[in-house]
């Protein structure tokens, strides 16, 4: 089986932020959106993915990551940090605009070929997560659940998380990919860039083949 080489995600660039999808480049490429609540450590994984602390917008204060923001890895392969659902102190109506702006994205966007979903290992699979995995399966895209803060616990207890999400994830009758991970101490960060790496260049790979047909 020919062997994937590794994207050099460390050339990550941000390209550019949009409300909505009308504002949104080209709807061409490949893009992988990361979808979670506005405290599991989202935009924080994609730095540490990167390798760059300061691409994607972290605070203390969670709910930071309004806009869809866009990151080029090469050309015709785009991240997609979309905004944080479920935690955010912020007005009714700025949940709303959120909310509406992520599932535009998620429902309309043909260049979406793949979602993460960041879930922290202590609480995972809450009600949004759930809608977001369901939506992936209905959609027919892969999914990658990351855990994160996986440094939060033990190698027990990790290892037990794991196998419990893995339980719970059985009754939506998908094929799921998850990884414990933490951005703080690089767990689970080759085998989360080696899967983003087959997702890019595999599904980049039909777009250009089918393109040349």
């Amino acid at each position: 089986m020919e062997q994937i080489p590794l994207l050099d995600f460390r050339k990550t660039r941000f390209l550019t932020s949009a409300p909505d999808i009308k504002h949104l480049p080209t709807d061409l490429g490949t893009e992988i959106a990361f979808a979670g609540r506005s405290n599991s450590g989202k935009s924080s994984a994609l730095n540490a993915i990167c390798d760059q602390n300061h691409l994607a917008k972290t605070s203390r204060t969670p709910g930071r990551t309004r806009l869809i923001n866009l990151f080029q890895v090469k050309q015709g392969c785009t991240l997609v940090d979309l905004p944080g659902y479920g935690y955010a102190a912020v007005s009714d109506s700025m949940k709303r605009q959120w909310q509406r702006s992520m599932s535009e994205y998620l429902q309309k966007r043909q260049a979406l070929r793949g979602i993460v979903v960041t879930m922290d290992i202590r609480h995972p699979l809450k009600d949004h997560d759930r809608l977001i995995i369901d939506w992936s399966l209905a959609a027919n895209l892969p999914a990658l659940l990351l855990l994160t803060k996986a440094d939060k616990l033990g190698v027990t207890a990790r290892r037990e998380a794991m196998a419990e999400v893995k339980l719970q994830l059985s009754e939506f009758g998908g094929n799921f990919t998850v990884i414990c991970f933490s951005a703080w101490k690089k767990i689970g960060l080759e085998e989360t860039r080696g899967v983003l790496s087959n997702w890019f260049q595999t599904l980049h790979r039909g777009d250009d083949e089918a393109a040349a047909e």
